[in-house]
């Protein structure tokens, strides 16, 4: 699919492969159904450049404290592989002036941060002019 140019964005993320099928995208635009994507900042940008009127969510955690215990509390990683995602999320931090909203994710409060991504998803479809979102 990448050497056919059918995905929409692709990039090798902790350790895996990960990216976006255009067929999906196009397929859930052309019904109609607004579509939603887990990104990284690269692969968010990627897709802000192709796609410009796409939204885009930075999702975070009340503070880098709440991170850090929350990723130690799922013991998914060795330290050193957990030292790495806090230095890449120190660094994409820098990228939260390029997207369109933030929403925290604050801890058990998981509905709250639903909502407000419901709540963007209702605004930008109450728009005056609607963001004509094309692949």
């Amino acid at each position: 699919m990448i050497a056919e140019g059918e995905l929409l964005e692709h990039a090798w993320v902790y350790g895996q492969h990960k990216g976006i099928p255009k067929a999906h995208v196009r397929e859930a635009l052309a019904s109609g159904q607004d579509v939603v994507m887990r990104l990284d900042v690269q692969g968010a940008a990627t897709v802000k450049r192709l796609v410009p009127a796409a939204i885009t969510v930075f999702l975070l955690c009340e503070s880098e404290e709440e991170l850090v215990g929350r990723l130690r509390a799922r013991r998914t990683e060795s330290e050193e592989a957990l030292q790495g995602r806090l230095t890449d999320a120190r660094k994409e931090m820098a990228y939260v002036p390029d997207f369109d909203y933030v929403v925290i994710n604050r801890r058990n409060d998981l509905d709250a941060a639903v909502d407000d991504v419901a709540a963007i998803i209702r605004a930008e479809h109450c728009r005056a002019i609607p963001r004509r979102v094309q692949l």
